[in-house]
């Protein structure tokens, strides 16, 4: 699987997951803060891949190729938004392979409460979970507006923008670096895009009583697009979450942008981690789903 790396060439490996919309370009907000803490990370480009993996088999790549990078040693995992819930569902076919898992704006099951009417995004995710045609035809609209006019879907994407996230949408840099992310997401990767959320409208919320990484929720306050009873839920549903931080006055990516450069230093502060005696996602699997 096609993979950005960004940081430090040889440092400690981190694994990103971008979000959806997302792509590994996403991933540049660590760049500058890997560097500094020597931290190594990756970003594997979902939504290139072969697009008839669905469902545990799609985790179970990611795991395996998670595996190839870690070259025998633990690895730190952070998931961004929708991103988060990929994370969730490959850390199950890793192992103790993960050291930490970050999870930042975290998008949680939908099947676990009432968060849909609170969500920006409910008229996309109701389509997906219940009119999945009417998705795809909205997908490649967006990929349309993408292509022809990319500054027009970021207006309707940030249309609804609270706390920090007003201030982000105005920004020229913001605005340039995440155009780039939907061109990326929705020019040539609308089917992988798809995959993802079609995955996360499902229900999921039992899985989360098996995955036992040490578990940091990033989370904003205002947050509209992930509502922060989210993160109030994944803390409770985790069995190894053992941090929770909730910005106030923050929202989505400006909880992103704020988390980035501590969450570096933490991982950058951690000693070299130990070398497992053998990383095989497959054969994990194999007894996780025994």
């Amino acid at each position: 699987m096609k993979f950005s790396q960004f940081g430090s060439d040889n440092g400690k490996t981190v694994i990103y997951f971008h979000g959806a919309p997302g792509a590994p370009e996403e991933c540049a907000i660590f760049d500058l803060y890997a560097k500094e803490q020597d931290l190594r990370f990756i970003c594997f480009d979902r939504f290139s891949g072969d697009y008839s993996i669905t469902g545990d088999a799609y985790y179970q790549l990611l795991a395996q190729e998670i595996s190839k990078q870690a070259a025998g040693k633990q690895v730190d995992v952070i998931g961004f938004s929708i991103g988060a819930f990929i994370a969730l569902q490959t850390c199950r076919y890793l192992g103790n392979g993960v050291r930490n898992l970050h999870l930042i704006s975290a998008a949680a099951p939908l099947d676990a409460g009432d968060f849909l009417e609170s969500m920006a995004g409910k008229q996309v995710f109701q389509s997906a979970k219940t009119f999945p045609a009417l998705f795809v035809l909205l997908s490649y609209w967006q990929g349309l507006l993408a292509s022809l006019f990319p500054n027009a879907l970021f207006r309707l994407l940030f249309a609804s923008a609270a706390g920090g996230d007003k201030a982000l949408s105005v920004d020229r840099a913001f605005q340039s670096s995440i155009t780039k992310v939907l061109r990326s997401c929705f020019i040539g990767r609308i089917q992988g895009y798809v995959r993802d959320v079609k995955a996360y409208v499902h229900p999921w919320k039992d899985t989360l009583s098996g995955i036992n990484a040490n578990t940091h929720i990033w989370h904003g306050a205002d947050d509209n697009w992930s509502p922060v009873s989210m993160a109030e839920f994944l803390h409770s549903a985790l069995p190894g979450c053992s941090s929770i931080e909730i910005f106030n006055g923050l929202s989505h990516y400006s909880c992103l942008y704020r988390a980035a450069p501590e969450i570096c230093r933490q991982l950058g502060d951690q000693s070299e981690y130990p070398i497992l005696g053998s990383i095989d996602a497959e054969n994990r699997s194999q007894e996780n789903l025994a």
